[in-house]
């Protein structure tokens, strides 16, 4: 494990070219009435719209993601991220929200997009050990880490979720993850705790992890009048990681959120979960299928 902490060690696979590919632009309002992967009244819907949710959730799954060596690899040698974390963070989010609300059309293209690129990203971990960023096994790993992270952030920081709506969750989930590739992707919550105890042996910490923690307490990746709250929302997304995989990754007590924090997340998650973006996709695509622009923010949508 030592071996896997140190700074020094080389990536020996190099940086892919299609790392720096910009993203297609989403038309959200037209054409009028397509539908999208998940439908108007799916969780999807209501998590992926939160700010609050989405930005502490990434930060718990990507967190799960580079505990493993194959990820770790492919995810810092190549991907932008090292030098250019802002515009990597900005394209991740605008892949997840075209996922989400976008046409599927448009939805399917991109996500077949990501999916070429991942057909060429392949190398070796600085152990040694040969990783391709489409094999099976990642690809159901990075599925159920994103689904676990969002979800998890909304249940812990917008509304509770019970067991019954974790399993719903999986489920609506499943097209999209089949359409990723992600065969095996967790069907239930029963399946996504199996997979975190198959995985649990592989995870490991790295000089990386903290690099990435440190990254994402500077970078401006919200508004600014958020910004004084980003490492908070950071320490959030560690507070949601399973305790044994904190201990293992040595996020100690300095990562801990103070109660006063967690009130003031949740805060103003429900905030947030009430609060119409007009020119955000979600606002969008409610209009785009005929429904009011504050649909998923009404009291009602948070019900179905």
């Amino acid at each position: 494990m030592q071996d896997s902490i140190t700074r020094t060690e080389p990536l020996t696979a190099a940086p892919h070219a299609s790392a720096k590919k910009t993203m297609p632009r989403v038309d959200y309002l037209n054409p009028p009435g397509a539908p999208a992967l998940y439908s108007p009244d799916s969780l999807a819907w209501q998590v992926f719209k939160n700010p609050v949710a989405l930005f502490v959730g990434g930060i718990t799954a990507v967190l799960l993601e580079l505990a493993e060596p194959r990820v770790r690899t492919g995810v810092w040698g190549h991907s932008i991220f090292p030098t250019d974390p802002l515009t990597r963070i900005k394209r991740t989010g605008a892949v997840t929200h075209a996922t989400v609300y976008a046409p599927a059309e448009s939805a399917t293209r991109i996500i077949q997009m990501v999916n070429r690129m991942h057909e060429r990203v392949e190398g070796r971990t600085p152990a040694g050990h040969p990783f391709r960023a489409n094999d099976l096994v990642l690809l159901n790993w990075v599925q159920a880490t994103v689904g676990y992270g969002f979800m998890e952030a909304y249940a812990a920081f917008v509304r509770p979720f019970g067991d019954a709506e974790r399993d719903r969750f999986y489920v609506e989930s499943q097209p999209v993850a089949q359409l990723f590739g992600a065969t095996g992707a967790p069907r239930s919550l029963v399946e996504q705790r199996a997979q975190f105890e198959e995985m649990r042996p592989h995870l490991e910490d790295h000089v990386i992890v903290h690099d990435f923690l440190a990254i994402m307490k500077k970078v401006p990746a919200l508004p600014l009048f958020m910004r004084p709250l980003q490492p908070v929302m950071v320490r959030a997304g560690v507070s949601l990681l399973p305790s044994w995989l904190r201990e293992r990754l040595n996020l100690g007590a300095e990562w801990q959120l103070k109660p006063r924090e967690e009130k003031l997340l949740r805060w103003l998650g429900a905030k947030f979960d009430r609060l119409t973006i007009p020119g955000a996709p979600p606002a969008q695509a409610c209009q785009r299928l005929g429904l009011p622009r504050n649909y998923l923010y009404q009291p009602s949508a948070r019900t179905r």
